[in-house]
């Protein structure tokens, strides 16, 4: 080859025996390359002096190695959040391919912080899922790390609203507040007063599951007196306190539906001042959770499934990875579970 010339896509094509269309996508990473012919085109361009083979070999190591998917969850001290984790590290394991996994959780969940966070894990890895408030600051940085790193993604637990998202992956939180109402209000009599305790508001899921609880209870039982919402900012013992507080306040309460984190402190409080006639729906079945049910405590759980769920997330961060140059919003509602005593 002439030195004078400047070697092109074209002269690369020919001599690795593709189509210019094939180095195009080693290059940009269009679609996906068969490893062997991704191999020709580097060691074409390695022996015509290609000005990209650096690109090109760049990506030929990002294609060869495992693909690692990050996941930043809350803190490790919630078993929910414990049995997540283990979940995401069996789905990386048994995929196929098999994928690494880096699972980071966070105690501080201040956005300023959760941002941080993620800018950190998007230098490390593939993809990333992450479980986040809704709030400007984490979707500025989602919206910032999508740009610089031209990697997907995913909001799991609780969507969010930046369109940079790749896709979210929980349940319908629509149907999970409208089965919470249905419980009530076929365990509660008939003029029942019923009480609803959040995390936070910030948590979409959160949210979506409070008005959907409300609307039904309107739509089916107007005659029940739904009390303003108490919010436990997801800590035990601000929901214990909430919850005990509400029980000295309304001795004729019926019903409680905990559609947010806190749940320890809520048993706690249940515990401590038992209430013989009280319906408690809450969310997920953990230790916790379970012995609240056997105990009487609890009356049902609304539960993500997740092992499903965790592997659920694992192939649609995947197959947004395989189309990154055809982009779609991949969402996957995973049915929830109903527990109660008798199939706990």
């Amino acid at each position: 080859m002439n030195s004078s010339v400047p070697v092109t896509m074209l002269d690369v094509a020919r001599a690795a025996g593709v189509g210019v269309a094939t180095v195009d996508r080693v290059i940009n990473r269009r679609a996906a390359v068969r490893p062997q012919t991704a191999q020709r085109v580097l060691e074409a361009a390695e022996q015509l002096g290609f000005r990209r083979v650096g690109l090109i070999r760049s990506r030929v190591a990002q294609d060869t190695r495992p693909r690692r998917l990050g996941f930043l969850l809350q803190s490790r001290r919630t078993p929910f959040y414990r049995s997540f984790a283990a979940g995401l590290a069996a789905a990386a394991r048994q995929g196929e391919p098999p994928v690494e996994c880096l699972i980071e959780h966070l105690d501080d969940l201040t956005p300023r912080h959760v941002a941080a966070r993620l800018g950190r894990m998007a230098q490390q890895v593939d993809a990333v899922a992450l479980v986040a408030a809704d709030h400007p600051t984490i979707n500025q940085a989602i919206e910032a790390v999508v740009a610089q790193h031209q990697l997907p993604v995913f909001a799991c637990v609780s969507d969010l609203t930046t369109q940079a998202l790749a896709g979210y992956v929980g349940v319908d939180n629509r149907k999970m507040g409208r089965m919470a109402a249905w419980l009530l209000s076929r365990l509660c009599p008939a003029t029942s007063k019923v009480a609803l305790l959040l995390g936070s508001h910030r948590y979409l899921c959160q949210e979506q599951c409070e008005i959907s609880f409300r609307s039904y209870l309107r739509e089916a039982t107007p005659q029940f007196h739904v009390l303003e919402t108490l919010v436990s900012l997801e800590d035990p013992q601000l929901a214990q306190n909430a919850v005990l507080e509400l029980l000295h306040q309304h001795p004729d309460l019926a019903g409680i539906y905990v559609a947010g984190g806190g749940i320890e402190g809520v048993v706690d409080a249940l515990r401590d001042t038992p209430q013989p006639r009280l319906v408690t729906v809450c969310h997920d079945l953990t230790d916790i959770t379970r012995q609240a049910l056997l105990d009487g405590h609890v009356t049902a759980v609304l539960s993500h499934p997740l092992p499903a769920m965790a592997h659920a997330l694992c192939d649609a961060m995947q197959l947004a990875l395989d189309s990154r140059r055809s982009p779609q919003r991949w969402q996957t509602l995973v049915p929830f579970e109903l527990f109660t005593a008798a199939n706990v």
